[in-house]
């Protein structure tokens, strides 16, 4: 459960990364201290920045600044990858389409997810079958975020490995059934500037993205420079700024790593006000179990939290599509 904290940690995860594969990783000091540091963001924010994550920062960079320029091609052109159920709800949505709780977000996007071939989970992944729309202009997009998308999914992996130990468990605990196949979701974000988005002089009523958790097991935010939009909610319910750190992610734990730790780590609410006038872009990457993982309580978590099991079995996939056909207008 998320605590009173004032600000999010910092979390320098190189140590990590470089024992992550090592079989003795969890007798490393450096390794040790970086699990340390990951149980207690979780535990107290559910939340931290990653930094020494070892994605190069002008591809970071590059893939706000090519998103950028999709949003800035005119609507008709955008809709050519416009997102539809028989698309698998993949491609562009236009402001006011995405919903958080019945209330339309003030943002375009374009949703990506890891494709499912037909049949390949039977009635469980046919909502979600199909190919991400990718834009034919500007050109190289689709190469350039597939090759994002492939090292933020390692990654994630190796985040994941540490707090698994984090949580009392083996650095595999996450692989295997639970995420040896793991899913993905990415969502690229354009959030218009206050002025433009209301016509009013109250930037405060606009809501880009209204307060939500999210599904899976851990999400990395590239977000743009310069603009403090995001906000995580403490327990005494105040809204704390996540502002951007240059050569990080902002990391949040999602609602399948809640259940499996039984509750020792929460999903924490969150949501996105962009009171400046700028254009605003963020690359969300969502880390998932697999599609048909039947997620329940680990064992290990039961034991440290002095039991009951808090949460029944979950499939992510009817999780997944329960949230997807209930966030679109179209």
């Amino acid at each position: 459960m998320a605590n009173d904290f004032k600000s999010i940690p910092i979390i320098d995860i190189a140590p990590l990364l470089a024992k992550c594969d090592d079989p003795k990783m969890a007798q490393d000091p450096g390794v040790c201290e970086v699990v340390k540091q990951l149980d207690q963001a979780c535990r107290e924010a559910g939340f931290f920045y990653a930094k020494g994550h070892g994605i190069p920062e002008t591809m970071v960079n590059e893939v706000r600044n090519i998103t950028r320029k999709f949003f800035d091609l005119s609507y008709e052109e955008k809709l050519k990858i416009k997102l539809t159920p028989a698309a698998g709800y993949r491609g562009y949505q236009r402001i006011g389409e995405n919903i958080t709780k019945g209330v339309p977000d003030m943002h375009e996007a374009i949703d990506c997810y890891k494709e499912l071939k037909q049949g390949m989970y039977g009635a469980l992944g046919k909502p979600m079958e199909g190919c991400n729309q990718w834009p034919h202009n500007p050109p190289n997009f689709k190469e350039l975020m597939e090759e994002y998308i492939s090292l933020c999914t390692e990654l994630s992996r190796k985040i994941m490995r540490g707090i698994a130990l984090a949580l009392g468990g083996s650095p595999d605990e996450f692989e295997g059934e639970i995420g040896g196949d793991a899913f993905w979701v990415m969502r690229l974000i354009g959030y218009p500037g206050a002025s433009t988005a209301n016509g009013k002089c109250k930037p405060e009523n606009d809501i880009g993205c209204g307060a939500h958790t999210d599904y899976g097991l851990l999400t990395l935010v590239n977000q743009d420079e310069n603009i403090t939009a995001l906000q995580v909610r403490n327990q005494s319910g105040e809204w704390i700024s996540a502002p951007p750190i240059p050569g990080t992610f902002v990391c949040n734990i999602g609602d399948m790593l809640k259940i499996l730790s039984n509750g020792l780590y929460d999903s924490t609410l969150h949501r996105v006000i962009n009171t400046s006038p700028t254009y605003r872009i963020c690359v969300a990457y969502f880390y998932e179990p697999n599609y048909d993982a039947a997620v329940e309580p680990l064992e290990v978590c039961v034991q440290r939290s002095g039991g009951p099991r808090k949460f029944g079995k979950a499939v992510y996939g009817e999780h997944l599509v329960s949230k997807v056909q209930t966030n679109f207008v179209m």
